[in-house]
């Protein structure tokens, strides 16, 4: 086979392609595919890896290893060729064949031989299913133990044995083997007949020359089958075995004399079953052993009849009686002429066996091993302890119940998944004890399939790795009721056995990399074959054995174990790694020792009346989203655990590590110097303490902010407090990546665990670092959320929030909101500075200042000189061209560029092309390989739940420091960057690559923001800025690079590389644009939309690329100052309405997406559409004074088209002539939309990262300023309030000159009263415009709308004008809304609920009829409002209240939200909305003076409206929590929003 393929790639068969996907180790199924498509060698190298993905169903991952190894084939042999050119001659017919008989395979099921015929090629194939087929010799194995009692053994298809013997030392025996294929089908009599011939004639020869024997059935003899190997392991089916023991009865009929002897000597055939990785049939090696005792056969010579089945006569026949010897190693007749020399030897034979028989029993006693050291030394791989952050897979069977009681070490290991062959194991095994310990998710094998499009991170959290146990029963859980049930054997290895290889190939390829775990198959009961092929899988997976230990208490277990094993790891191997013979007891005591934490310590939390209560385990993992500190958090460290490790504990965290519990709780107990604490460590527990001391006003969830320059100490402040307050408070530091309704849902049960009472419980503080505002406000009201349903008294502090985020300017945050927040530092306080100085020097007089690097850098305050001088140090004599400095640099881009970024340490040693082969000096070969500038630089850390190792360096601002000095003047970012995108052995690396990948997105795309901790707002990713030049430099040392093109092309080489992801391909839009090159942009936008036709953010990038388009031909044609004509415009004017296009595309996609608000599509399609309307109007035809405006509005307007630009804009006429009305349509949309959240985006708001272009700072004033100017260009210019406007207009002008004015929709109108300047005498115009006698005019529904708002605004601003019409026509003007209520719009909707709040003096049936319409307005605002929200998070849907209700009558009831603002204007932003939220602001007289209080009730947390008789009025409330939870009476102030009305300030009645 190796010689076929040898032959050039393009002529294999498919049988060869598929022999050749076995040896690169693809997986079986996938080679079935590829063979059933008929993929031969000519297929094979024009394959590409989207047709194997597509086509075949492949994972990325083989399909990827089979294009370039293909690749790699193809070159080698190209260049093969080369070298063998001149001598190329043909391999003569005879050698071919003494190859294929040299090379033989490792078949796996039962085959025709080997023969280079193409008949018999495909015979073979089915043959090697999946050994590597290249593979020339074959793995040896030991045969049984010879004549030994109750040994488990077995045997592994195609293993051979050492070859037949002959007599050696008469007790060592000799062996026969017999392949009996064929005669093991036949009929019960010709198969006893053939096997006891056989068998009688090896007893007879063992026997006459007083050796011992084993003949062996089922094992290929060299001259029965040139397929196989002699002494190869291929088994015989066995039908019944008693047909093989009854046949030894032909003893009696075929010994003359001395029968009983024979029977002594020749034992019972043993049946060894024999396992193939593949097979589904059982198989056996029958074997004899033959042990002539010298007390039997004393002076005895042995004579036999040979039986053989005659077919001539169809019966049994006896051949003439013989005496046979063994002669080497075969069984021969005695010849007439030696016999009488045969009868005398007989006696020194005897002689001879007597002396055999004495020397095996005087053999040397068994030697004891030192089990306890050497099961310590496995289990540390020789470290004193076993690992904290190791993580153990445990392979099991049956338990018995002394062992159970033994397990008290496997309680502290950090269990990653247990294989478990046990079914009984959940109700009386090994499962049941430890789920009452831990908390285990039960799996089975076919929960670790992944489907294609997943990602490890996806599967894990689903999965629920890393958090728990994953407990994998593998052969069916017998109390579980689902389909899957406990099978034997053969039908478990056709059923089950696939699932298992996949799951161990992705535990072992994807999920935890070489190194960071260990394989303990835990041996307690006799052993079955799936528990073996579950090591063979995990040590192909591994690449080997290192790290997998076999725990086995009997030898006899052991045996079966031990005979498999050796044929894949030699019997050395196997001995040194396993255990055999170790009481569970005594495993469980050593173990313990070794153990970094005591076993089974308790831990405890605080409780509300000063004590403390017991914290089960398992309940702590159920809150797996949070790390909960316990009162006596790491008392549970072993004491020799802390002596041996404080050292390097303490240096970790002063070379810049995270800071450990463990170092807080060893200055506690006064190991090491205390921790120092910084100023914000006080200002945060004194913000505490304040937030502590009772407070009616106290709101349930209260806040602290810690904000900090990255890199100086805030989370080390933040778990400061945490650690101190652990005692009297619940503590938790959040866990990454959790959603918040989780951690919400585990922070209540951490609250109430063990507590009586709901109300009476402690405070919880949960500490959560470096998450967004949105994610704090999401986790805020999930917890607000639950408090109310568990109806805790207002006025109960339940939780505190201690936030922890970067900031480049954390003072300027700590201004905004004294009350809340705290800012960290580089700038150390005088008392700071001298606190740092004296630790330093204690530091310094035990480490060498390289160790304690990063508590330098701090206490020099990180000045920027003592950085760089640092860094010049650090970097003399560095080996420029190592790969561990291209490591180095690559490391230092990354923490420049991408907050938290680290690369992995298997990234790091694939790259340093490190193979480390003994785990035990894993961690050593690594730091070994590094540079001393490396050693010093690279900081080690773990991930808190993986625990898989990355490296960073110690500080982002020695990592900006590093990249400057070492790129120098030779290289720019630029260039490194690209280096970094096309080092395909870290991008292809396969652990830790979600991280990796995302580290290197965001390298490129993710954009600065001031809100997520940055220095300033950017317009692309840092690093593209800096290539482009765009970012001004504050310091010279960063010059920009001024290359657009070179951000081009690196954004071009990260599309490809990125499988040319479209938000990729939308950034090279984004920067075509911004440099304008707007054809390339068009490229790419529409690149980026043809993948994602239906993402409104791509499309706005679309639409934007047209936009900016359209603008440069505008600026063109104003700059080459020639006279506008249609012709001359038109093209700018096409690029105009292809904006449109795209932005009323991009206004569709949004309307379809129910998870985000998106409107920059409305936004910009106005924008647009005003610049496209300037221009209109600008042209000659147009601009004339005496009629160029009414030809223009004819044109816009109506169908008539002027000759001047009827060729030239043939193409756009009918989209020109519908500009107004989707103008107006937009402009409608944004100020609905502003009705319902009417805010101006402030600087604390968060944003989507693919945040549209041109992000709207103030909606509202935006409104008005483009209402207003679509107004003009549709009108004749009236702008000046006090100008009279002639009578004659048509409605449409005068609906022009109203928006012009600002009255064309309610937000513009509403606005007024914030901004006043000339709002009266623009109001009293704008109603003006109306006609005299509203009702009979027939207005639309959106004139009657503005129409009755401007009234209202009028009346707010100026109550005594006589201008403003009375309720009541106002209310009969609302009659003429549609009757049903769907068709009416929002606005109007809210008007009824608005104009028809029942007067104090109306009759009981008047109040009804208005209630009556009120609550049909509400029931249809409410389902509005939930068709607008879509499915976006709660918090995000804020609304916004217009109007309070009044004391007083008529329109004068009707309070603006604006007169508050005089009341609280003294406050700053964060400070008014806290006053408000926390209820303090309705108390002030002023407000209490304007608002009227209403009554009503509460019924289980809805309140209801006091007054209504038919129907309840439910009121929605403002502020949730403020709902008392008891069935109440209560008065609150009254608020009206386009949800309804809704209740705020509600107090419980006296």
């Amino acid at each position: 086979m190796a010689e076929e393929l040898e032959q050039s790639p393009k002529n294999w068969t498919e049988s060869q392609v598929s022999s050749w996907l076995r040896s690169i180790g693809v997986k079986e199924p996938y080679i079935e595919k590829l063979y059933d498509a008929e993929v031969d060698g000519h297929i094979l190298l024009t394959l590409n890896e989207d047709f194997l993905t597509a086509k075949i169903c492949m994972k990325p991952g083989p399909a990827h290893l089979i294009i370039q190894k293909r690749n790699e084939l193809i070159n080698s042999k190209q260049k093969s060729q080369e070298k063998e050119r001149p001598t190329s001659g043909k391999t003569t017919e005879s050698e071919q064949k003494n190859i294929n008989q040299k090379s033989v395979q490792c078949p796996t099921s039962e085959g025709p031989p080997a023969q280079t015929s193409e008949r018999d090629q495909d015979g073979e194939e089915k043959e090697t299913a999946q050994e590597p087929p290249v593979s020339t010799s074959k793995e040896d194995c030991r045969p049984r133990p010879f004549d030994q009692e109750g040994i488990d053994f077995i045997y592994v298809k195609h293993r051979v044995l050492q070859p037949e013997s002959g007599a050696f030392n008469l007790t060592t025996p000799c062996h026969e083997f017999k392949s009996f294929s064929v005669a093991a089908a036949l009929d019960r009599t010709r198969l006893q007949a053939k096997f006891a011939k056989e068998v009688l004639k090896f007893a007879i020869g063992c026997m006459n020359i007083r050796t011992n024997g084993t003949i062996h059935f089922g094992v290929m003899d060299s001259k029965e089958d040139a397929g196989h190997v002699h002494g190869e392991i291929i088994g015989i089916p066995v039908q019944e075995k008693d047909i093989y023991v009854d046949a030894l009865d032909y003893i009696e009929r075929s010994i003359s004399s001395n029968k009983e002897h024979v029977r002594q000597c020749v034992r019972p055939p043993r049946f060894i079953e024999v396992i193939g990785r593949e097979s589904t049939e059982k198989r056996y090696v029958v074997e004899v052993d033959i042990v002539p005792s010298v007390n039997i056969v004393n002076n005895k010579v042995y004579a036999v009849r040979l039986p053989n089945f005659k077919e001539s006569t169809n019966k049994v026949e006896f051949e003439k009686e013989t005496i046979l010897r063994r002669v080497g190693s075969k069984t021969e007749p005695v010849s007439d002429k030696d016999l009488s020399d045969f009868y005398q030897r007989v006696k020194d034979r005897d002689a001879q066996r007597e002396e055999a028989e004495k020397s095996q029993y005087l053999s040397a006693p068994d030697f004891c091993q030192d089990l306890g050291r050497k099961l310590k030394m496995l289990m540390t791989s020789g470290k004193k302890f076993i690992e904290k952050e190791k993580w153990f897979i445990l392979v099991t069977n049956k338990f018995s119940p002394d062992d159970l009681c033994s397990i008290d070490w496997l309680l502290n290991m950090n269990v990653f998944c247990v294989f478990d062959f046990d079914p009984d194991s959940k109700t009386s095994g090994l499962c049941s004890r430890y789920l009452q310990h831990h908390a285990a998710n039960m799996h089975s094998l076919q929960s670790y399939r992944i489907s294609g499009d997943m990602t490890i991170k996806e599967f894990t959290s689903q999965l629920h790795l890393f958090e728990q146990t994953s407990w994998i029963f593998c052969n069916g859980c017998n109390d579980f009721k689902g389909s899957e049930t406990p099978c034997d054997e053969m039908i478990w290895i056709k059923t089950k056995m696939t699932f298992l290889r996949e799951a161990v190939s992705l535990i072992c390829k994807q999920i935890l990399p070489k190194g960071t775990f260990q394989v303990i198959f835990l041996v307690t009961s006799p052993i079955e074959k799936p528990l073996l092929h579950t090591f063979n899988e995990f040590f192909t997976d591994m690449e080997g054995h290192e790290d997998i230990i076999c725990i086995c208490e009997s030898q006899k277990n052991f045996q079966k174990w031990q005979s498999f094993a050796e044929g894949s790891c030699g019997s050395k191997t196997v001995q040194n790694s396993s255990v055999v013979g170790m009481k569970m007891s005594h495993i469980n005591a050593t173990l313990q020792q070794i153990q970094p934490i005591k076993a089974c310590a308790s831990k405890h939390l605080p409780v509300f009346v000063k004590g403390t209560c017991l914290l089960e385990t398992q309940v702590e993992e159920k809150m797996y989203s949070l790390e909960l500190l316990t009162v006596d958090h790491c008392d549970e460290t072993s004491k020799d655990f802390i002596n041996e490790e404080k050292a390097n504990i303490e240096q970790q965290f002063y070379r810049g590590g995270r800071v450990n519990w463990l170092n807080f709780w060893l200055a506690e107990h006064k190991y090491v110097g205390e921790v120092i604490e910084r100023d914000a460590y006080h200002d945060v527990s004194k913000l505490l303490n304040d937030t502590l001391k009772w407070n009616a006003d106290q709101t349930p969830v209260n806040s602290i902010n810690i904000y900090h320059h990255p890199g100086s100490g805030g989370s080390t402040v933040a778990r400061q407090v945490i650690w101190n307050n652990r005692k009297d408070l619940r503590c938790a530091v959040v866990k990454p990546s959790y959603s918040a309704l989780l951690v919400a849902q585990h922070a209540v049960e951490l609250r109430e665990y063990e507590e009586k009472d709901p109300q009476r419980c402690l405070p919880v503080l949960l500490l959560i670092e470096d998450s967004d505002k949105e994610y704090l406000d999401d986790l805020r009201n999930e917890l607000e959320v639950a408090i109310n349903i568990k109806r805790i008294q207002y006025g109960t502090l339940c939780f505190i929030l201690l936030s922890c985020r970067r900031s480049h300017d954390p003072e300027r945050r700590c201004k905004e909101s004294p009350l809340q927040n705290v800012s960290v530092t580089h700038k150390l306080s005088a008392e700071e500075k001298r606190k740092f100085s004296g630790k330093r020097e204690a530091l310094q007089e035990r480490y060498e200042p390289q160790f304690i690097l990063t508590f330098v850098l701090m206490s020099e305050g990180f000045t920027k000189d003592y950085v760089q001088q640092f860094v010049k140090h650090l970097l003399q004599g560095i080996d420029r061209q190592s790969v561990v400095t291209r490591l180095i640099h690559y490391v230092a881009l990354l923490n420049t560029y991408v907050q938290n970024s680290f690369i992995s340490q298997s990234h790091c040693e694939a790259l340093l092309a490190l193979t480390i082969h003994m785990e035990r000096f894993h961690q050593h070969e690594f730091e070994k390989s590094l540079s001393d500038q490396a050693k010093l630089v690279f900081l080690h850390l773990r991930d808190d739940k993986t625990h898989i190792e990355s490296i960073r360096i110690i500080h982002p601002l020695i990592a900006k420091e590093i990249l400057q000095q070492l790129l120098g003047n030779q290289q720019t970012q630029s260039s490194l960057a690209m280096d970094l995108l096309c080092e395909n052995v870290l991008f292809e690396h396969r652990f830790g690559r979600d991280e990796y990948l995302s580290f290197l997105r965001a390298l490129f795309i993710r954009r600065s923001r001031i809100s997520k901790g940055d220095k300033y707002d950017s317009f692309f990713s840092p690093l593209i800025e800096h290539v482009c030049g765009k970012k001004k430099s504050s310091d010279k040392a960063t010059e920009n690079e001024q290359s657009p093109d070179k951000a081009i092309e690196l954004l071009k080489e990260a599309f490809q590389r990125f499988h040319k992801d479209p938000f990729f391909a939308q950034q090279l839009a984004r920067l075509h644009y911004t440099y304008e090159k707007f054809e390339e942009a068009k490229y790419w936008a529409e690149t980026a939309a043809k993948q994602l036709p239906n993402n409104s953010y791509i499309l706005n990038t679309k639409g934007q690329v047209y936009r900016k388009w359209f603008q440069a031909k505008c600026k063109a044609i104003d700059k080459d100052n020639v006279p506008k004509t249609a012709q001359n415009v038109a093209d700018a004017v096409g690029t105009a309405l292809k904006a449109l296009e795209c932005f009323q595309d991009c206004e569709k996609a949004d309307d379809a997406d129910m998870e985000h608000l998106h409107s920059s599509g409305f936004f910009s399609e106005v924008e647009v559409g005003c610049s496209l309307l300037k221009l209109i109007s600008s042209l000659d035809v147009f601009a004339n004074r005496a009629s160029g405006h009414s030809e223009c509005m004819k044109y816009m307007l109506t169908d008539y088209i002027p000759v001047v630009v009827e060729d030239a804009w043939e193409p756009f006429h009918d989209r020109l002539k519908k500009l107004h009305k989707t103008m107006q349509d937009a402009l409608e949309w944004i100020s609905e939309d502003l009705s319902y959240f009417q805010t101006d985006t402030g600087a604390d708001e968060e944003e989507t990262p693919e945040s549209p272009e041109e992000k709207i700072s103030h909606p509202l004033t935006w409104l008005a300023k483009k209402s207003s100017e679509y107004g003009k260009y549709f009108s004749e210019a009236y702008s000046n309030a006090r100008q009279s406007i002639p009578a004659n207009l048509t409605s449409f002008q005068k609906r022009m000159i109203i928006y012009h004015l600002g009255g064309g929709n309610v937000t513009s109108i509403l606005s007024k009263l914030t901004d006043q300047r000339d709002a009266v005498p623009l109001l009293e115009n704008i109603l003006s415009l109306y006609p005299s006698n509203p009702i009979k005019a027939k207005f639309g529904q959106r004139d009657i709308v503005n129409y009755i708002v401007a009234h209202i605004s009028l009346n707010c601003l100026s109550p005594e004008t006589q201008k403003v019409a009375p309720l009541k026509d106002l209310q009969a003007l609302c009659h003429q809304f549609p009757t049903d209520k769907r068709k009416c719009l929002p606005s109007a909707l809210f008007l009824l609920t608005l104009l028809f709040w029942p007067e104090d003096h109306d009759t009981q049936r008047e109040k009804e009829t208005k209630y009556e319409i009120m609550q049909s307005a509400v029931e249809h605002l409410e389902k509005g409002y939930w068709t607008k929200m879509k499915d976006i998070p709660q918090r995000k849907r804020r609304l916004y209240t217009h109007f309070f209700l009044g004391n007083g009558d008529g329109l004068d009831k009707f309070v603006h939200k604006r007169k508050f603002e005089r009341v609280t204007k003294v406050f700053s932003v964060s400070e008014k909305r806290m006053k408000w939220f926390r209820g303090e602001a309705w108390k002030k007289p002023e407000i209490a003076k304007m608002l009227k209080r209403v009554s009503g009730w509460t019924e289980d947390g809805v309140v209801y409206l006091e007054g209504p008789q038919k129907k309840k009025f439910n009121i929605l409330p403002l502020h949730v929590p403020s709902v008392p939870h008891s069935n109440e009476n209560i008065t609150f102030y009254l608020g009206f929003t386009f949800r309804g009305p809704v209740a705020c300030n509600i107090m419980v009645k006296e």
